[in-house]
């Protein structure tokens, strides 16, 4: 991940990490006790999701049929997928959750969150509790909860998955980034299958080793390259992201994985 020089704000609360911003030129960060870039915002452009995981993580754009009603985020970090669902799906309702109430102090306070109200609501929580409490009723689950180090455990555990997909709607979708270097990265993957039916895609992100990793509660709709590769160009303007290469990019993983989703179950 990329580093800038960065400071810190104030000592860390219940032993969570501490919350440290940068600034490089038009772009300021968010860290958790490390330099570690968490989250970044284009303060010329804040709906601009500035890291590449981000961006991977909107592939689950190719294969919603309609636009989701409801997204919860578990993490909210700078607020990137806030400011980009509230500039580019204004219809959709988004619950964020965060378990550090520093986090949270700082994104409304430096990184131009949405106006809280119907439309938007910061829920102060642990994600893998708060997740039990959705029975169906969430769209889209994006998933990014790292503690500064590496990925939080309980949000890898296949007990997390199962309430995630016990939250999602009929046609919902589970995102999540990982890091493609963790040692643990394919028990991760494992975990996920199992509970998803073995309905699982993978995104790279263009850098830094992050890959963003699809679950789908039921089978893709669409089973043709060539209309999803239609849809991704389609979509790739309205939503200022390249979903053709996010496409070509999973079609790639599917022709080298030795388990590869069916879009035929």
């Amino acid at each position: 991940m990329p580093q800038h020089p960065y400071r810190r704000l104030r000592p860390a609360r219940h032993e969570l990490p501490e919350v440290g911003i940068s600034e490089s030129g038009n772009i300021r960060s968010l860290h958790l006790g490390t330099p570690t870039i968490q989250s970044s915002m284009n303060v010329d452009n804040p709906a601009e999701l500035v890291l590449s995981y981000s961006r991977a993580m909107m592939a689950w754009l190719l294969f919603a049929d309609d636009m989701p009603q409801h997204i919860t985020q578990i993490g909210l970090g700078g607020g990137s997928f806030a400011r980009w669902i509230d500039a580019y799906l204004p219809d959709t309702r988004q619950t964020a959750v965060d378990i550090n109430p520093q986090v949270i102090s700082i994104a409304r306070s430096m990184f131009e969150l949405p106006f809280e109200g119907e439309k938007f609501e910061i829920i102060e929580d642990d994600g893998a509790e708060y997740i039990k409490v959705l029975r169906g009723n969430t769209d889209i689950i994006l998933v990014d909860g790292f503690d500064g180090e590496q990925i939080i455990d309980s949000l890898v555990a296949e007990p997390f998955f199962a309430d995630c997909r016990q939250a999602l709607s009929e046609q919902g979708i589970f995102v999540t980034n990982w890091w493609q270097g963790d040692k643990r990265f394919q028990t991760f993957v494992r975990r996920l299958r199992e509970v998803f039916d073995n309905r699982v895609l993978m995104v790279p992100a263009e850098t830094h080793g992050n890959i963003a990793v699809l679950a789908f509660q039921q089978p893709p709709t669409l089973r043709d390259w060539d209309k999803l590769k239609k849809r991704a160009g389609q979509r790739a303007s309205q939503f200022n992201l390249d979903l053709p290469a996010m496409l070509a990019a999973i079609k790639a993983q599917q022709v080298h994985s030795n388990r590869p989703l069916s879009f035929n179950d």
